[in-house]
C-alpha cells in the first residue's frame, strides 16, 4: 500500500528551514515570478540581420567592396584559360566562352567553374538589373545541379573535395536569390504555373506543393530562413543538403478540415525549395538551358530527404527559425493572456482551449502540453524545440497545447480540459477510427500537473463527499448550475491518456498558496461574478445537504493550491485508470545562491515532498527553481526518454530506435544485453537522491526512420 500523506503530516514534514524563512521564499519568489513574466513580454525571439546569411559570403567575397569575385579555385581555371581579364568585361561573354570550353572538354571542374562564374555575374548585375541576374542565377542553379547529378561526372565526383560541398552551397544561393526576385514579383505562389522571363529565355515553371500537410490555400506568403537570426530559442535546429529553408504564414480560408480549427491564427510554419532541374543535354556555346522546370515545396518535418536522379539527397532545413518567427508576432500577445488569464478569467475564456502548432496528422500519437499558473503555451516553446528536433519523436508524435484560464481552481480548469479533449475527438475522428489518439501523452507543469492528472482518474463519490455525505441528487440548485457542477464533481479518466509526465508539481499543496498569498489573489483575480454567486447560493439553499462548504468556497487557483486543500488528497487516492503510466519531475534550487539558502528542498515554489509522487514509475530530481524547470536540460530529456519508452510499447514488432542510435554510433561495439534483439527493454533505472527508481514498463520497439506502424484498433 503506497505511503499518503495527510494535510497536518505534510505540514509536520517540512523541512524546518523552509517553514522558517516560509515569507522570505514568498517574497523572493513573487519578485521572481515578476521579473521572469516581464521579461518574457519584452522576449525578441528572432531579428532581422543586416544582411541575409550566406554561406559564399567570405568565399566570393560578397560584401567586400572588391567584391563580388570568384574563389582562388576558379580564379585558377580563368588563369589556365587567360580569361582573368575577362573578368572586367562582359560577364555574359566570359560565361559563354566557359560554356564553350566545356562542351568541347567536358570535365567536372569546368562545370563548377560555370556555375560560379554565373553566381557571381548574378550579383553583380542585380541591383542594376533584374531580369539580367535572374538569367545568370538560373545558370548557376542548372550547373550545379549538373555538378551534383548528371551522371556523366559521376567517377569525377569526390564528395570529400570542398568543391562538393561548395556546389551545394552555389545551388541553394543561387535558387534563394532567383526566388527573391520571384517573389517580388508575386510569382511565388503554391500550385501555380508561371512563365518567367529573363533576360535571354523564358522559363516554365509549376510551383508544386509536395506534401500533404498543408495546401495551396493555406499559404499567405514566404519569408526567407536566411533574413533572420534566433535570438529567443536556446537552440537552433538545422539540417544541411540541398534546397531553401522558407518561412510559410499560413492563412484562414474557406473549407478548412475540421483539425485547422486547433491552428492559432498567422501560423509560421517550415518550408523547403528544391528546384527540379531535367537537363536537356549538355549546355554548349548559344545553347540554351531547360525552359521546363519544377519548383517543389517540401515540409521539412514531414519529409527530411528526397530522391534525385536515383539518390537518396537531404533537404537543407530550419524548423526553429519558423517557430522563433511565429512567436515574434506582436499580434501573438500570449504573456498577455497569461497575466488575462491569471486576473480576468472570464475574459480569457474566447481564448482557452486546445491549439496545434503544426498540422494534425493521422498516425501520430498525440503529446498534450499544459503550462502552469500565470502562464501560457509559450512556456513549452524551449521543450517543444528541442523535442521536435528528434528524428523519431518528430515522426511518430504530434504535439498539442493546452491554454487555460489560470486564475480559476484547478478542478474547473480540467474539467474544462475534460471537454476540450472530447470535442477534439468528436471533431477530428468521430468514428474514433484513429489508434494513435488513443495512445495520448499529457505533459504538465506546475498546476497543469494536476489538470493532468484529473483526466486519468475516476471521480467514485469522493470528490462529492468532501462536500456532503448526501446524493448529489437531492441538491438544490438551477439546472444549468447543478450540470457544470456534477461534471466537476463526477467523471470518469479519459480512455485516451495513457501517460502523464509531471514536472514541478505540487501534488501535496504549496505553501507559496499561504494566507497572504491568498489574501492577495482574492483581492486581485476577478472571477465571474455570475459563478460566485452561484456558489454562495447553492451553499445558502442547501444549509442541511452541505456537510463543508470550503471547496464551493475555493474562489482562485491560489486558494486551490494550499497544502490544506481537501481535494488533494482525495486526488492522490483516486483510483488512476488502468495502463496509465506516470512519470515525475522535481525541481530543486542549487545550494549556491541566494534563492538556494532560503529555499533549500525546494524549486522556490513546491518543495521537495509535495512534489514526490509515490506511484510514479520514475520520478528524477533537475537543479532548477520552479520557473525553469520544464526548461532544463536534464528535463527535456527525460520527457524525451519517457516519449521513446512509450513509442515501444505501443509499437510491438518494429526495431528499437536505442538500439538503432547504439548501433549508429558505434557500429563496432558489441551492443549491450538490453539492446539485443528479440530481447525486451526496460530504460536503466534513474537515480533519486542516490538511489534506483525503476521504470516499470517493458519496452517493444518501433523503426528508426519509418513512418509510424498501424496501432492497434481504437478500444
Amino acid at each position: 500500500m503506497p505511503r499518503r500523506f495527510t494535510n497536518s503530516q505534510l505540514t509536520r514534514s517540512r523541512p524546518s528551514q523552509y517553514v522558517v524563512n516560509r515569507r522570505t521564499v514568498i517574497v523572493v519568489c513573487l519578485a521572481a515570478f515578476v521579473i521572469t513574466t516581464s521579461a518574457c513580454s519584452s522576449t525578441k525571439y528572432v531579428k532581422l540581420r543586416q544582411a541575409p546569411k550566406n554561406p559564399l559570403s567570405e568565399q566570393l567575397s560578397l560584401a567586400a567592396r572588391s567584391g563580388p569575385k570568384p574563389s582562388d579555385r576558379t580564379m585558377q581555371m580563368l588563369r589556365r584559360y587567360d580569361a582573368v581579364n575577362d573578368l572586367k568585361g562582359d560577364p555574359q561573354k566570359l560565361l559563354t566562352k566557359f560554356q564553350g570550353v566545356l562542351a568541347r572538354e567536358p570535365s567536372i571542374e569546368l562545370v563548377y567553374t560555370v556555375s560560379e562564374l554565373a553566381y557571381v555575374a548574378g550579383k553583380k548585375t542585380e541591383s542594376d538589373n533584374e531580369k539580367v541576374a535572374l538569367d545568370f542565377y538560373e545558370t548557376s542553379v542548372a550547373y550545379s545541379y549538373m555538378y551534383l547529378f548528371d551522371t556523366k561526372y559521376g567517377p569525377a565526383r569526390n564528395p570529400y573535395d570542398p568543391q562538393f560541398r561548395g556546389s551545394c552551397d552555389l545551388y541553394n544561393s543561387a535558387l534563394e536569390s532567383a526566388l527573391r526576385i520571384v517573389k517580388k514579383r508575386g510569382q511565388l505562389v503554391p500550385g501555380a504555373v508561371h512563365t518567367i522571363e529573363s533576360a535571354n529565355r523564358k522559363c516554365d515553371v509549376t510551383i508544386a506543393l509536395r506534401c500533404d500537410t498543408w495546401h495551396p490555400d493555406d499559404f499567405a506568403g514566404f519569408e526567407f530562413v536566411s533574413d533572420y537570426e534566433v535570438s529567443g530559442l536556446t537552440n537552433n535546429y538545422q539540417t544541411y543538403g540541398l534546397g531553401v529553408p522558407l518561412i510559410a504564414v499560413r492563412r484562414k480560408h474557406t473549407e478548412e478540415s475540421p483539425a485547422e480549427k486547433y491552428y492559432p491564427p498567422d501560423l509560421s510554419f517550415p518550408v523547403t525549395a528544391f528546384l527540379r532541374v531535367v537537363p536537356q543535354g549538355t549546355a554548349g556555346e548559344g545553347q540554351s538551358l531547360p525552359t521546363q522546370v519544377e519548383l517543389e515545396l517540401y515540409d521539412p518535418l514531414q519529409s527530411t530527404d528526397i530522391e534525385v536522379a536515383g539518390r537518396r539527397v537531404p533537404l537543407e532545413s530550419d524548423a526553429s527559425t519558423a517557430l522563433a518567427h511565429y512567436l515574434n508576432n506582436p499580434e501573438l500577445k500570449l504573456d498577455e493572456l497569461a497575466t488575462i488569464g491569471l486576473l480576468r478569467p472570464d475574459y480569457n475564456n474566447e481564448h482557452a482551449g486546445l491549439y496545434m502548432l503544426q498540422p494534425y496528422e493521422p498516425g501520430k500519437i498525440p503529446v498534450v502540453m499544459i503550462h502552469g499558473l500565470w502562464s501560457s503555451p509559450l512556456t513549452w516553446m524551449e521543450m517543444f524545440n528541442d523535442l521536435r528536433s528528434d528524428p523519431t519523436l518528430r515522426q511518430h508524435y504530434q504535439f498539442w497545447f493546452y491554454l487555460y484560464p489560470t486564475g480559476q481552481p484547478f478542478w474547473n480548469s480540467a474539467t474544462k480540459f475534460r471537454d476540450e479533449l472530447a470535442e477534439m475527438r468528436r471533431r477530428i475522428d468521430p468514428e474514433h477510427k484513429e489508434a494513435a489518439l488513443d495512445q495520448m501523452v499529457l505533459v504538465g507543469h506546475s498546476m497543469g500537473g494536476l489538470v493532468a492528472r484529473l483526466q486519468t482518474v475516476e471521480s467514485r463519490d469522493d470528490y462529492w463527499h468532501i462536500v456532503s455525505d448526501q446524493p448529489f441528487q437531492q441538491l438544490k440548485a438551477d439546472e444549468a448550475v447543478r450540470q457544470q457542477l456534477q461534471k466537476v464533481f463526477y467523471f470518469e479518466p479519459n480512455s485516451s491518456v495513457r501517460r502523464v509526465v509531471t514536472i514541478g508539481t505540487p501534488h501535496h499543496g504549496s505553501s507559496f498558496s499561504n494566507s497572504t498569498t491568498r489574501w492577495l489573489a482574492n483581492k486581485l483575480i476577478k472571477l465571474p461574478s455570475t459563478m460566485m454567486m452561484s456558489r454562495e447560493q447553492i451553499v445558502k439553499d442547501n444549509p442541511d445537504l452541505i456537510r463543508n462548504p470550503k471547496l464551493l468556497e475555493t474562489k482562485t487557483s491560489i486558494d486551490s493550491l494550499s497544502p490544506e486543500s481537501p481535494i488533494l488528497p482525495v486526488l492522490l487516492q483516486s483510483p488512476i485508470a488502468p495502463g496509465v503510466v506516470y512519470h515525475n519531475i522535481i525541481g530543486v534550487v542549487p545550494k549556491d545562491g541566494f534563492l538556494g539558502r532560503v529555499a533549500a528542498g525546494s524549486d522556490g515554489v513546491v518543495s521537495q515532498e509535495s512534489a514526490h509522487l509515490e506511484f510514479a514509475a520514475s520520478e528524477i530530481t533537475v537543479p532548477a527553481d520552479h520557473m525553469a524547470v520544464h526548461r532544463h536540460p536534464q528535463s527535456v530529456m527525460e520527457v524525451r526518454r519517457v516519449l521513446l519508452v512509450h513509442l515501444n510499447e505501443v509499437h510491438m514488432n518494429d526495431l528499437q530506435p536505442v538500439q538503432r542510435a547504439f548501433e549508429l554510433a558505434a557500429p563496432s561495439a558489441e551492443l549491450p544485453s538490453m539492446f539485443q534483439k528479440n530481447s525486451s527493454f526496460a530504460a536503466p533505472p534513474l537515480a533519486r537522491d542516490g538511489a534506483e527508481v525503476p521504470v516499470k514498463s517493458a519496452t517493444p520497439k518501433v523503426e528508426l526512420g519509418s513512418r509510424p506502424a498501424p496501432l492497434p484498433a481504437a478500444r
